[in-house]
């Protein structure tokens, strides 16, 4: 009968473009049950404040990965109560995928250690979670300060979320945002491989793939120190995040990914094409090598168009099966 009832107190929301089920009954997830995890690189400046303030709100299970600081990090890291871990290689993807290995709690708060997040919203952040949530997002968007994000990188963001939402069809806000609340057991259902600035853009692909509950709440979001130097470098960094969201598309939204491949393969093509008919038309001047390039590009246009939709085909049918086998796999549990 309680699993009746709570089945019928639950309801079913949307987002990131899909249907989740939660439960009205929100219950509490303990700040012991919670591991803040603070990825570092050269943050002496301002760590020390980002690990006091959670352990005001009163989380004082802290972990600091540091990926080789050289101003001090680590000694104000352990000075103020968090416990260091060392990563072995490079790059905030793979200090978080090592310190992962290390956490044995079941909720992970993670967030950058720059001072540009605060602490204080550590509460609202996790409050999904208990829901029933898998995965939360903090959207800086949602309370930003003036000087916290320069133009450019206001721009660069906006049009990375909506790149994101076209290519895989969820709306997630502010997907670069560093602040994530999530559950141990569903980052282990993730296939990461990032191993720097792209693994926030990894996350959203990835859970948007494997079908992870998600939702988006607001934070408030600073500007960083004056004393405190960003990683962070737009353009480049810029860059690389869209061509993830675009190999990325490769496994979660096939049909986009080939079909866009096709599609510039038949239109490059019939540019080619026709260039070569008014060669002919105009001066009976014949391009054979040319007329067997347009061929092969649209050939393999339509070719690279149909593999891409009996990708798509595959991929449906596959998150289909899986979602159906995690849903017997939660009945048994609940059984």
């Amino acid at each position: 009968m309680e699993d009746d009832a709570a089945r019928a107190d639950s309801s079913v929301l949307s987002d990131g473009g899909k249907s989740v089920t939660v439960t009205e009954e929100s219950g509490e997830v303990s700040p012991d049950d919670v591991c803040v995890l603070i990825p570092t690189l050269d943050e002496a400046a301002t760590i020390g404040d980002v690990i006091e303030g959670f352990f005001e709100e009163g989380y004082t299970n802290v972990v600091v990965v540091d990926g080789d600081s050289s101003d001090g990090t680590r000694d104000i890291a352990r000075e103020y109560g968090a416990e260091v871990l060392v990563q072995s290689g490079d790059g905030k993807g793979q200090a978080v995928r090592e310190a992962l290995e290390y956490i044995t709690v079941p909720y992970v708060l993670m967030l950058d250690g720059d001072g540009t997040y605060d602490p204080a919203d550590a509460d609202t952040m996790i409050e999904p979670l208990a829901r029933g949530y898998e995965h939360v997002i903090g959207n800086r968007f949602a309370d930003m300060d003036d000087d916290a994000m320069r133009a450019l990188n206001g721009v660069g963001n906006r049009m990375i979320n909506r790149a994101f939402g076209f290519v895989h069809g969820a709306n997630y806000e502010d997907i670069l945002s560093g602040y994530r609340a999530f559950t141990v057991e569903s980052f282990e259902r993730l296939s990461l491989d990032s191993e720097g600035f792209t693994l926030e853009t990894e996350l959203a692909v990835e859970c948007v793939r494997h079908g992870i509950e998600t939702t988006v709440v607001p934070i408030s979001y600073t500007a960083r120190p004056d004393e405190s130097e960003t990683n962070l470098h737009p353009i480049k960094d810029g860059g690389t995040i869209i061509l993830a969201l675009y190999s990325l598309a490769k496994t979660n939204n096939p049909l986009f990914y080939f079909g866009s491949l096709g599609v510039a393969g038949i239109v490059s093509g019939s540019f080619i094409a026709v260039y070569v008919l008014w060669e002919w038309i105009q001066y009976t001047q014949s391009h054979e090598v040319l007329a067997v390039v347009s061929a092969a590009a649209i050939l393999l246009g339509v070719q690279l168009l149909m593999f891409g939709v009996l990708s798509d085909m595959l991929v449906t049918l596959h998150r289909e099966q899986r979602r159906r086998l995690e849903r017997i796999a939660r009945e048994a549990r609940e059984d």
